[in-house]
């Protein structure tokens, strides 16, 4: 089955390793392009192009100081993740659970021995 062309939700979106590598860094607060261009090691049109996506699905927003325009993270737009991944959350506690009664039985076994 063909990959999406589109990149218009989430998932499309922070499927690109340096679009969540943006995300990483605005998680400590807003920076201009220049500077996530400079931390990641690209290009300013290529930090501008992958904030430009993440922009159109809601998880960065942008605004003007001055001459510069500060990018920040909005988090709210990873809620359709969150809400997903949140979906395997009965499948960890139960893993974690049967894991559990391992070792307390391991222990109780090593006890009797």
């Amino acid at each position: 089955m063909a990959r999406a062309a589109t990149t218009s939700d989430t998932f499309n979106a922070i499927a690109e390793p340096q679009r969540r590598d943006i995300l990483a860094l605005l998680r400590a607060g807003e920076r201009p392009v220049t500077e996530l261009a400079q931390e990641l090691g690209m290009s300013q049109p290529g930090a501008s192009k992958h904030l430009r996506v993440l922009r159109e699905v809601g998880l960065v927003r942008v605004r003007g100081v001055g001459k510069q325009r500060l990018y920040g993270l909005d988090a709210r737009g990873l809620r359709p993740v969150h809400e997903w991944v949140g979906g395997f959350e009965r499948f960890w506690n139960e893993s974690f659970d049967r894991l559990d009664t391992y070792v307390q039985d391991l222990k109780q076994t090593r006890q009797e021995d």
